[in-house]
């Protein structure tokens, strides 16, 4: 049995923000392009209580709270915080699986094993993160990476919650289909219309009408409702490509709040270039964009030296594919290989695209 755990820093660019100006504190703080135009990337708690959240328009964000400080980001700060968490959590295990700047998996299984509870370890984890950056974390316990990033949300901000693999059947009855992976608002509203609201609504739909509604990603809707998921806890690996993702709680509806968001996934992904691959020959740049309905489009450009210009240009072109909001978007690289045929590098073709 696995023990997961699941560290999510808490308003991370805000508080990051906050700790270099102390004379903000108590104050409501975003985090974001500062232009009329541009959109809040984080905010923190004191202005959350005015209704804004990630990927609001930041006109908007000023209409409801106009006192609102508007500071713009500065991804080296955030970089250099994250490095040094990253450092504490692989103090206590190897594994660890960073998903951004400010959430990663760790698999303590085998601390477990020699006796330490994953809930104290857990505990210490926020307690040096604290002590050694002023920032604070929260964290979810479980037996596997589904139910932890669930758990962590749970104690926000600054806690724990730990799901039992014994609470596992239980907890999941109760669990609005809302906190799921993949399933956004308008997913929600459309169960909800079908007298759909948790995972025991949910429980009652047969494997085969999962699939036909949803196709593959019924499959997996299947047994995440169920509290199953076998995917382990893997460092990044480099090989044929490097690429991260997001999928956001609210569908991203215009192409500015998608540009905010794959500048910061840009950012990531250049930073995990610079750490993990820094010798490695890249051929290809390429973003990945799910629409609402769950059709996806990826758009490639030949390119050995990417760039937020080059992942903000291939955005505009795939986001205009479809006239639907954006539940997930993605960068990445695909890397030079050796075996490559002579003909394929020596392609002229500027652009390609991958479709479906």
């Amino acid at each position: 049995m696995r023990k997961i755990i699941h560290i999510d820093m808490d308003c991370f660019y805000a508080a990051v923000e906050m700790r270099e100006r102390p004379e903000l504190a108590g104050q409501p703080v975003a985090v974001g392009g500062g232009s009329h135009r541009g959109v809040v990337t984080t905010c923190n708690y004191e202005a959350r209580k005015f209704g804004i959240r990630s990927a609001m328009p930041g006109f908007i964000a000023r209409e409801r709270c106009p006192q609102l400080v508007f500071l713009p980001l500065r991804f080296e700060l955030y970089r250099a915080a994250s490095q040094q968490i990253r450092e504490i959590f692989r103090d206590y295990t190897p594994l660890v699986e960073p998903l951004s700047l400010d959430e990663a998996y760790l698999d303590v299984t085998s601390l477990s094993e020699q006796g330490r509870y994953a809930w104290d370890i857990a505990k210490e984890i926020r307690a040096r993160v604290f002590e050694e950056t002023g920032l604070t974390a929260s964290a979810g316990i479980a037996p596997n990476k589904m139910l932890a990033k669930i758990a962590s949300d749970w104690r926000k901000p600054n806690g724990q919650f730990a799901i039992l693999p014994e609470q596992v059947q239980e907890f999941m009855a109760a669990l609005p289909v809302r906190k799921i992976w993949g399933i956004g608002p308008k997913n929600a509203e459309r169960f909800a219309e079908r007298g759909i609201l948790t995972c025991t609504d949910l429980l009652k739909i047969p494997l085969p009408e999962m699939v036909l509604q949803f196709g593959k990603w019924g499959e997996e809707l299947y047994r995440l409702c169920r509290g199953e998921d076998v995917r382990e806890v893997e460092p990044h690996r480099i090989s044929k490509s490097l690429s991260n993702e997001t999928t956001f709680g609210d569908n991203l509806v215009s192409l500015e709040q998608c540009q905010a968001a794959i500048t910061e996934l840009s950012w990531e992904l250049l930073e995990e270039l610079r750490q993990k691959a820094p010798e490695r020959k890249i051929r290809k740049a390429f973003v990945k964009v799910k629409f609402a309905d769950f059709t996806r489009t990826t758009r490639e450009s030949l390119c050995i030296e990417p760039s937020v210009e080059i992942y903000q240009t291939l955005l505009t072109e795939a986001f205009g594919r479809k006239d639907l909001p954006v539940r997930l978007l993605g960068t990445g690289v695909r890397f030079e290989e050796e075996n490559i045929e002579l003909e394929e590098k020596l392609q002229q073709e500027l652009f390609e695209s991958d479709q479906s």
